[in-house]
């Protein structure tokens, strides 16, 4: 074979080739869309003290049970180991003389025996709420005011005014002025008003304030185990300590099936 026709297959096959991959369809190439970037949540003031007091894991336990110790004006007022659903919905109260308080929504029971009767109400919800309240911030009804920066104890404060929608809970009239930590967003201390058993304008014309201390973990969840209750107005700030309660032995549990079963001869207040 001449070198003259070698050179012609050569640039026959070179001239296919280019015609073969100029004319070659190109499959299209699939690029991966990365998936959007979604910032973090701008919490509400409201949503970073429920963050803060770790409210979701609160919540993934069944009942929490603790020993309370109150005491008013340097007497004992109740006494008693308490337990209640997370969810606020059921609770009982064994005081230590024998006697109980039951409540199951919005029904109360108390054994026959029960020394102060007139409370049983009261002693039902208000404890618990104390207790639970940073979990139940965001129930249902609640209606929450702008952040104000207020001052308390010689340190400022994000402060807002918690009321409620008619018809909610026990005591729609009741209000809150919930002092929070701006760093932290822990709750010092908390002012309020309680209409049960008494009409707004005399409730409104004695508010007092709780002060949450000795916060311990328990299971990951700060619970204070210390309380202060004082003489509180808006423009003074906190008066005198008119009393206080102690919280032991505070675990989570998970209730059985009797735990919350009202005996058949209770007294529904």
């Amino acid at each position: 074979m001449s070198p003259m026709f070698k050179s012609s297959i050569i640039c026959l096959l070179l001239l296919t080739l280019t015609t073969s991959c100029k004319n070659e369809k190109k499959e299209p190439v699939e690029v991966e869309t990365p998936e959007p970037i979604i910032e973090n949540k701008i919490l509400t003031p409201v949503e970073k003290i429920e963050e803060a007091y770790n409210k979701e894991g609160f919540l993934s336990n069944e009942a929490i049970e603790l020993d309370m110790v109150i005491s008013f004006g340097g007497k004992e007022r109740l006494n008693g180991k308490m337990t209640y659903l997370t969810n606020s919905t059921k609770g009982k109260i064994e005081l230590n003389d024998g006697s109980f308080i039951y409540y199951d929504g919005s029904k109360v029971f108390h054994s026959a025996d029960l020394k102060n009767e007139k409370a049983a109400r009261f002693d039902a919800y208000t404890w618990m709420y104390f207790l639970l309240f940073q979990t139940k911030l965001s129930d249902e009804g609640t209606i929450w005011s702008d952040v104000e920066a207020l001052e308390l104890n010689e340190k400022t404060y994000n402060a807002q005014t918690l009321t409620f929608e008619a018809n909610t809970g026990d005591a729609p009239d009741d209000w809150y002025v919930v002092y929070s930590d701006p760093e932290t967003h822990m709750m010092d201390y908390v002012a309020y008003i309680v209409t049960v058993n008494k009409s707004t304008e005399a409730a409104e014309a004695d508010p007092h304030a709780i002060g949450y201390s000795n916060y311990k973990m328990i299971d990951g969840v700060p619970i204070a185990h210390n309380w202060e209750f004082y003489e509180w107005s808006k423009d003074g700030g906190l008066g005198k300590v008119i009393g206080n309660a102690t919280l032991n032995n505070v675990k989570f549990v998970t209730p059985d099936a009797n735990t919350f079963s009202i005996p058949v001869d209770f007294i529904e207040k």
